[in-house]
């Protein structure tokens, strides 16, 4: 057999033999095995976090409706595991509203949702108009940014401390500069008792809330284009009309997720009006997170004190699903 021959029976050998021991070749078994590792990676390096989120949150939810459905009570504190089960007596005595614990819930009820509603509009409308201000360049500005900023980035116990020395009746700073210095009240107010708690409380959660609005909004109109802005003063458009005709339109998907966030966030609040007014918060003030700490470990029922955070969690749920559902809407059908 000649060379040339040689050679050209044995090419197709040689050539082939690479490709059969080849790891991607077609319908082998490592590329699918990659793909798997691949796509399961992510979600093996999230796993951690999801375990603790389960152990944080999602287990002392299950373990608070559980406790809500029994007769727990300082007798069975010990070991509530043999506290015997109320069905639904619990959730039955929360929305009794001619009993006086239903009566109390209601009025809780009432009190928070009419100090979310003005905490939200205050901090929004305060975070926008300074968002806003500061989008001029002038000298001073980020020394003012950052000013700004300081609430939001206090200890909220250390903050709201500090509010209680200020709103103290005989030494504060508020009463010295209301009646002393400007003479606006005819004496010394209460602010952390009676009707004036409203006020203090609703002072204290603005001050501390606007900056984050002032923040996202900043933030926000960064991607607004300057040249709308610089098209808009050529036609003649004022600074309202502009704010009108295009930052509160360009705004709108921020705005969206920032009410609701604060207003996840106030309804909630607990630290403010604990550390404002102790275990024992004036009627004014009873904001519906510290009437279920009352109700759970002062009176000492944990069971009517759970069915009472059941019944806001699903509150907070049907508002956020209504809300989400409506700007979702309102996104689909906008021009």
């Amino acid at each position: 057999m000649s060379p040339d021959t040689t050679m050209t029976a044995t090419a197709p050998a040689a050539q082939a033999a690479p490709r059969k021991n080849t790891p991607g070749a077609a319908g082998g078994p490592r590329p699918r095995t990659g793909r798997i590792r691949r796509i399961g990676l992510p979600y093996l390096l999230l796993l951690p976090a999801l375990l603790l989120e389960l152990l944080v949150h999602l287990v002392p939810m299950v373990i608070g409706i559980v406790m809500s459905f029994k007769e727990l009570t300082q007798f069975h504190i010990r070991d509530w595991g043999t506290a015997p089960w109320a069905g639904l007596d619990n959730y039955a005595v929360s929305v009794d509203f001619d009993a006086p614990v239903g009566r109390a819930l209601l009025h809780s009820f009432g009190v928070t949702l009419a100090f979310t509603l003005l905490s939200v509009g205050l901090c929004w409308l305060i975070g926008t108009a300074a968002a806003v201000f500061m989008q001029d360049t002038f000298r001073g500005r980020g020394l003012l940014r950052a000013l700004f900023l300081v609430p939001y980035a206090l200890p909220v116990y250390a903050a709201v401390i500090t509010w209680v020395f200020m709103f103290q009746h005989d030494n504060g700073l508020v009463n010295h500069v209301l009646h002393d210095q400007l003479g606006i009240t005819d004496k010394p107010s209460f602010w952390l008792i009676g009707d004036n708690s409203f006020i203090a409380l609703l002072t204290v959660s603005v001050w501390k809330g606007w900056p984050f609005a002032f923040l996202i909004v900043m933030a926000g109109l960064q991607n607004i284009p300057r040249e709308l802005y610089e098209a808009a003063a050529l036609d003649g458009a004022g600074m309202l009309q502009q704010v009108r005709r295009i930052t509160l339109p360009s705004l709108r998907p921020v705005n969206q997720v920032l009410v609701l966030v604060l207003f996840l966030w106030t309804f909630n609040d607990f630290n403010t009006p604990y550390v404002l007014f102790g275990r024992t918060a004036p009627e004014a003030a009873d904001l519906i997170s510290v009437h279920i700490y009352q109700a759970s470990f002062v009176t000492w029922n944990f069971g009517t004190g759970s069915a009472m955070s059941v019944l806001l969690l699903l509150f907070l749920l049907v508002v956020t699903g209504v809300y989400l559902a409506l700007t979702s809407r309102g996104r689909r059908t906008a021009p």
